[in-house]
């Protein structure tokens, strides 16, 4: 039981971390810095409610309260009953009869000091709002009025949304890669145990039989991903034409797939489709030979990355991507959620939803995605600098869809 992350650490390490999409700190204090003072408990109470909602209708986060923006803990100095009504404020600051995903609302001493810690679940359930009726949500790091509208998502969406979250009986840390994930730790926070860094990163918790996994810590880690997904993998179908003929006609002169876990699914994945981007070989102007891609690299490596990162995974489906002569279409299984339009993606203005936030937090926190709700947009911008057709995005029941052509603009 060495292994378990008590709550102080876990806390210390979120502010060694630092406010994110994910955490945010809040002072008890007020004023100006020769002459702070308490701030009144009412206000407390109505900001911890507002971060907090706006985690529940995000990816989920932590609010710690008696701490600056730079991570220094000042402490709450309030009294005994002030601080009760500030951790009931979950309750009390929230709208009527919602009940927010709450992990945790505790009171604990650091340095000497009394520190508020509260986490809270990404919601599946509802959309929360604060007791005037006001929906906000967390966006990097800033909390954003919303509306209900636009974060309203259909009841078939739950099991999806809630896939990666779900703790796997008898799954194991021996399961995992411990050398990719020990490096993947310490490059976390230095020194931090394998066990410790998935609880700390929501991967896994500790039970009356030990640490548990959720289902997001072995579809990024497992060494057998197959005996816990049937089809992580992404599937190459080089067509040969425009359209996929059927029958007699069947057009399709290379069919293969690669899988493992999604670190290993972004490395092998890619390099087995990066050939398909190079269409000749130029002597260039540096006396060297030259490949000339169809495609910028970038753009189909977003695209790839997206598909992995946010494929509806409760799907037993391969990823599947289409070559043919005049594009190429990159098909996740999974509508577009509920949340989002294409209308939404389309204008990039940065719309996103993590299906899958678990795994989406780690890969970001890893530096393999960009700022959440980024990846779309820089598609369509690599596809405009190289004046190749804007990228077509669809989606139906079943699946979303990206095409990119190699057509130029027409002028």
């Amino acid at each position: 039981m060495d292994d378990i992350l008590l709550l102080a650490d876990k806390v210390r390490n979120n502010l060694v971390l630092g406010e994110s999409h994910f955490r945010e700190f809040k002072s008890a204090f007020e004023g100006r810095p020769d002459l702070k003072r308490p701030r009144k408990v009412p206000s407390i109470c109505a900001s911890i409610a507002e971060a907090l909602v706006s985690f529940a209708n995000a990816d989920g986060g932590t609010v710690i309260v008696g701490v600056e923006d730079d991570g220094e803990i000042t402490g709450v100095p309030h009294s005994a009953d002030d601080i009760q009504v500030m951790l009931n404020s979950v309750r009390t600051h929230v709208y009527h009869n919602q009940q927010l995903p709450l992990n945790n609302a505790n009171k604990l001493t650091l340095n000497n000091k009394i520190v508020l810690y509260f986490s809270v679940n990404k919601g599946t359930a509802m959309i929360y709002q604060l007791p005037d009726g006001r929906c906000v949500r967390r966006k990097d790091k800033s909390t954003m009025p919303e509306s209900v509208n636009q974060i309203q998502f259909e009841r078939q969406e739950v099991k999806s949304r809630e896939y990666d979250g779900q703790f796997v009986d008898g799954a194991l840390v021996t399961d995992l890669d411990i050398k990719l994930l020990q490096g993947i730790a310490d490059e976390y926070i230095k020194g931090l145990s394998v066990e410790r860094y998935l609880q700390q990163t929501g991967l896994a918790e500790y039970a009356q039989n030990g640490l548990r996994l959720k289902r997001a810590s072995l579809l990024l880690f497992a060494t057998n991903v197959d005996k816990w997904h049937p089809r992580c993998q992404v599937r190459f179908l080089k067509v040969n034409g425009n359209m996929l003929e059927a029958g007699e006609n069947y057009n399709v002169v290379s069919d293969e797939a690669v899988k493992g876990n999604i670190f290993e699914l972004l490395i092998t994945s890619w390099e087995h489709l990066r050939p398909y981007l190079a269409y000749k070989t130029e002597f260039g102007t540096n006396a060297h030979f030259e490949q000339k891609y169809i495609y910028p690299e970038d753009a189909v490596r977003e695209a790839l990355l997206n598909a992995i990162a946010h494929r509806d995974y409760s799907i037993a489906n391969a990823i599947e991507i289409y070559i043919y002569n005049d594009r190429m279409e990159i098909k996740s299984p999974g509508a577009l959620l509920s949340t989002i339009t294409i209308k939404n993606l389309t204008e990039l203005e940065g719309a996103h939803e993590s299906r899958n936030s678990l795994i989406a937090r780690v890969l970001k926190e890893n530096r393999l995605m960009r700022e959440l709700g980024e990846g779309i947009k820089r598609i369509f911008t690599l596809m405009h600098e190289k004046e190749l057709e804007k990228p077509e995005l669809y989606s139906n029941g079943l699946w979303f869809r990206v095409t990119l052509s190699s057509k130029t603009v027409s002028v």
